[in-house]
């Protein structure tokens, strides 16, 4: 069975009212009630990518997290405009960057 976690993450953040949030585990538990234990690291890395996309905001202490270095508890919820031209400008820069070492060699 395939689960195609970005499509549960984006379903859930989406029925939410707008500034509220989901745990992992309400995420988990919504692609597969039974074994969501197994699927928390799924979501997390899945989180990590929308995140970096801006398509979503990763929380801690209900503050946006970076989302490739927040550990521990988090939420997610639909980001905000500016969360999301600050997560496009970041993934830009890092693009830049990356191209900027390849013509160094």
């Amino acid at each position: 069975m395939s689960i195609d976690m970005e499509a549960v993450i984006l379903e859930i953040v989406g029925k939410l009212p707008p500034g509220k949030s989901a745990s992992s585990e309400e995420v988990a538990r919504a692609a597969d009630s039974e074994r969501w234990q197994r699927l928390t690291g799924h979501v997390r890395a899945t989180a990590r990518g929308l995140a970096r996309q801006g398509r979503l905001t990763v929380l801690r202490h209900n503050k946006p997290a970076d989302p490739d270095s927040f550990k521990g508890v988090y939420r997610l919820r639909l980001p905000t405009e500016d969360e999301r031209a600050a997560a496009l400008a970041k993934a830009a820069e890092a693009q830049a960057v990356e191209a900027a070492g390849e013509t160094e060699v």
